[in-house]
C-alpha cells in the first residue's frame, strides 16, 4: 500500500484528488491543510493529518495548492519528507520556475491533464458535457520524472492514471516540453486567440447582428475550421478564405510572435505565475 499525503486537500484540486484515491485500496491517504482548511474537511467528515506527521509517513506528497504559494508551500513540505519519498506536483510553473528544494533524495514527478478533447466518440450525455475532466469523459495526461530513479515514473503515472481517469493516452515529456505545452501554447496563445474569437462575436452583436445568429454562426464556422484545421476532416479552406487569413495574420499578429516558446520568454511567464514578477 502506498501512503499518500494530499497537501491542500480542501482546496479544489485537493477534493478531486482525496475523491479519486480514497476508496482505492492501494493507497492510504492523508489529508494535510492549513487551521482554516481543516475546519473545512472536518465539516465534510475527514479528519486532517498534522504536515509533520503526514509527511513523515508519505511514500508520495502530492502538491494541490495553488501556483502562486507552490514555492513556499513545497519549502515547508520537502525538509519533512523521508529519502525516498516522491512530491508530485500538478503544473509545471512551479517547478520550470525553480521552487523544488534541493533535496537529492526525493524523487520529483509533474503531471497535468490535457482536459477532455473537442473530437471525441463519446457517446454518454454526461460525457459529452463533461468539458474540464471530471471522471465522465476520457482525457490524456502528459507527465516528467524531473528527478529520481526510472522505476519511480511508473509510480507517479499510476497516480496520475487514478486522479485524472478515465485516460485517454499518457505521454511523458521533459519538463520544458510541458512549460511549452502551458502555459505558452495552451494558455499563451491559444486561450488568448480564442478570447479575441470571443471578442469578434461580441463586437458584431454590438454593431447590430442579432446575439443568437451571431452565436450559431461563429461556433459552427469554428467547429468546421478547426476540424479542417486539425485533420479530422478531408477539406481545405476556400481560396477566399485562404487569403483573408493570411491577410489578417498581418493585421492582427505581430510576425515574431512565435518568440513566446523561447526559454527566456517561458521563463518570464512562469515567474509572474509563480509570483515572482
Amino acid at each position: 500500500m502506498t501512503t499518500v499525503a494530499i497537501v491542500g486537500a480542501a482546496g479544489n484540486m485537493g477534493t478531486k484528488t482525496y475523491g479519486a484515491l480514497k476508496d482505492d485500496p492501494e493507497y492510504r491517504v492523508l489529508c494535510v491543510e492549513s487551521k482554516d482548511g481543516e475546519a473545512k474537511l472536518r465539516e465534510r467528515g475527514i479528519t486532517p493529518t498534522p504536515m509533520n506527521e503526514a509527511l513523515g509517513e508519505a511514500d508520495v506528497a502530492i502538491m494541490t495548492v495553488p501556483d502562486r504559494v507552490v514555492g513556499t508551500v513545497l519549502a515547508q513540505v520537502a525538509p519533512g519528507l523521508k529519502a525516498g519519498a516522491m512530491v508530485m506536483c500538478l503544473d509545471p510553473a512551479g517547478p520550470y520556475a525553480g521552487k523544488l528544494p534541493d533535496r537529492t533524495d526525493v524523487t520529483y514527478f509533474v503531471t497535468h491533464p490535457t482536459h477532455p478533447p473537442l473530437f471525441n466518440d463519446e457517446t454518454d450525455a454526461e460525457a459529452r458535457r463533461d468539458f474540464f475532466g471530471s471522471g465522465k469523459a476520457r482525457q490524456s495526461i502528459v507527465n516528467t520524472l524531473v528527478q529520481g530513479p526510472e522505476a519511480d515514473y511508473a509510480l507517479g503515472e499510476a497516480i496520475a492514471r487514478k486522479m485524472f481517469g478515465p485516460i485517454l493516452r499518457s505521454h511523458r515529456v521533459t519538463l520544458a516540453q510541458m512549460a511549452m505545452l502551458e502555459p505558452a501554447m495552451a494558455e499563451t496563445v491559444a486561450a488568448t486567440c480564442i478570447s479575441v474569437v470571443r471578442e469578434a462575436m461580441d463586437e458584431v452583436v454590438a454593431r447590430g447582428v442579432p446575439a443568437e445568429a451571431a452565436r450559431d454562426f461563429m461556433l459552427g464556422h469554428v467547429h468546421i475550421e478547426l476540424a479542417i484545421l486539425f485533420d479530422e476532416l478531408d477539406w481545405d479552406f476556400s481560396a477566399g478564405a485562404k487569403l483573408a487569413i493570411a491577410e489578417a495574420k498581418k493585421a492582427i499578429f505581430q510576425s515574431d510572435w512565435k518568440k513566446v516558446f523561447d526559454r527566456e520568454n517561458l521563463k518570464e511567464s512562469v515567474a509572474r505565475i509563480v509570483g515572482d514578477a
